[in-house]
């Protein structure tokens, strides 16, 4: 049998790589075209020189990057951060999606769903003037109410040890809605015949759940946590500034790579320093995607990326 040509092809599938062209297009302007400044990792940028016109100047951004004493914490604060995400926003997406396949009521699965999934279209912006009014200790709610009981206040905002905690509960409040529509939609592919045979078998609820819906899931959940493994040193930065700001009292808990880049060139103007910390972010974040690949791919190689 004959192979197509390359242009052959071009022509016969013509209206599906037109479709595809716009994100093409996205992809090779806001993401291809500007890794050309990764350059300035290695150049002691001058404005006159500009990007390509700068001196280089070796590693020396990154050895100011290391000697500042804040590569091990913000490194250390965005991997963790990220861990429990990962960790705690899939258990709850699963079993928000479970409960939500399992409820017969379609009335009451509508409504649960739609109030799990405005958080997600609310603006960080929105949400730390929520936090602040929450936990302000002049006049925030939980204040308002401890004093109205005889209780003492909780300065939440000078007060690094409560924020882990607080930023992973928020974090899950705006993702299981998202999250959990992606699970859903792999259950509602589960063959339902094998629910019924598990029925007539005598099968309760979570004998169905624990043995067949879990399962099925396994091949969505390994893709979802790997797309997320490989961002597991990109900390949300619209979540840690909107919610934390530039309060210096809370960094050694909740400055990530991000918030240490957006302020290094804010406060210090520093673009070299700044690029060196963002190019040492993304080799991390690509190293890790590539062993967590592997070990998929050493038990599993079916269900690994690529």
């Amino acid at each position: 049998m004959k192979r197509s040509g390359f242009w052959s092809d071009l022509v016969k599938y013509r209206t599906l790589l037109l479709m595809l062209l716009p994100a093409v297009l996205f992809f090779i302007v806001f993401a291809y075209i500007p890794m050309t400044g990764v350059v300035l990792a290695f150049k002691q940028y001058t404005y006159d020189g500009g990007i390509f016109g700068s001196p280089w100047n070796g590693l020396d951004n990154f050895r100011f990057f290391f000697e500042s004493g804040q590569a091990w914490q913000v490194t250390r604060n965005t991997a963790l951060y990220n861990i429990a995400f990962i960790i705690v926003n899939n258990v709850l997406q699963i079993a928000v999606a479970i409960l939500l396949f399992e409820v017969a009521n379609k009335w009451f699965r509508k409504i649960f769903q739609t109030m799990l999934f405005l958080p997600y279209f609310i603006s960080w912006v929105v949400v730390g003037a929520i936090a602040y009014n929450l936990f302000s200790y002049d006049f925030g709610m939980i204040n308002v109410v401890l004093t109205t009981f005889g209780m003492d206040k909780i300065d939440i905002y000078n007060t690094a040890e409560y924020w882990p905690v607080l930023l992973v509960i928020v974090s899950a409040w705006k993702a299981v809605g998202y999250g959990s529509i992606m699970y859903l939609a792999a259950i509602t592919g589960i063959d339902t015949e094998m629910y019924e045979a598990a029925e007539i078998d005598g099968a309760n609820v979570f004998q169905r759940i624990f043995k067949i819906t879990l399962p099925n899931l396994y091949p969505t959940i390994i893709i979802l946590v790997l797309l997320a493994i490989g961002n597991i040193f990109r900390g949300d930065f619209g979540m840690f500034y909107n919610m934390v700001g530039n309060n210096g009292l809370l960094f050694a808990n909740t400055d990530v790579i991000d918030t240490f880049v957006f302020r290094a060139l804010t406060s210090s103007n520093d673009i070299g320093m700044s690029s060196a910390a963002g190019f040492y972010q993304s080799v991390l974040g690509f190293v890790t995607i590539l062993f967590a690949n592997y070990a998929v791919r050493k038990y599993d190689k079916d269900r690994a990326l690529f």
